[in-house]
């Protein structure tokens, strides 16, 4: 998944009117202005009651579901084997937001101010704050990846990580 790619997605689915985030590596590399490592997807949160016209917008352009973990996530797939992690989001009048978990009882909590603006080649983009990507990495043994992008937050932001 490149950054041309990433803007690819996000201008689909601005055409379709469609609210996303963006979270993840690709996420992180937003929040930090550049592209760090290589990424083999991207993953978006999505409002919940807007997931009709951001399905529809990536069936018009090709992609296919190809897993479907419902109401926790989903995965659209294109005919080149690039992946979108799909995450549906509902929100409430203050602007803070839930995502199903696997664990019943226990969503996944977003507050307003973890919907942030972070840039992809000089372009803004929308995306989950340094707070919010450190809430999402931990609970779990971390992979390379992880480390790389926690230590990425620790230097640009100076914030703490679990790792």
């Amino acid at each position: 998944m490149t950054a041309d790619d990433v803007r690819t997605v996000l201008a689909l689915l601005r055409q379709a009117k469609a609210d996303v985030w963006i979270g993840g590596g690709w996420g992180i590399d937003a929040l930090i202005g550049e592209q760090t490592r290589d990424h083999r997807d991207m993953d978006l949160m999505h409002r919940q009651d807007q997931e009709d016209i951001v399905l529809a917008a990536f069936r018009e352009a090709g992609f296919v579901e190809t897993l479907d973990h419902r109401p926790v996530r989903f995965v659209m797939t294109a005919p080149d084997g690039r992946e979108i992690d799909l995450h549906p989001l509902v929100f409430s009048d203050d602007g803070s937001a839930v995502q199903a978990s696997p664990e019943p009882g226990s969503p996944f909590l977003y507050p307003p101010a973890c919907f942030v603006t972070g840039t992809i080649h000089g372009s803004p983009v929308p995306c989950l704050s340094a707070e919010q990507q450190v809430y999402f990495h931990q609970g779990y043994e971390p992979s390379h990846r992880d480390r790389h992008d926690m230590a990425r937050l620790r230097r640009a932001f100076g914030i703490a990580t679990h790792f």
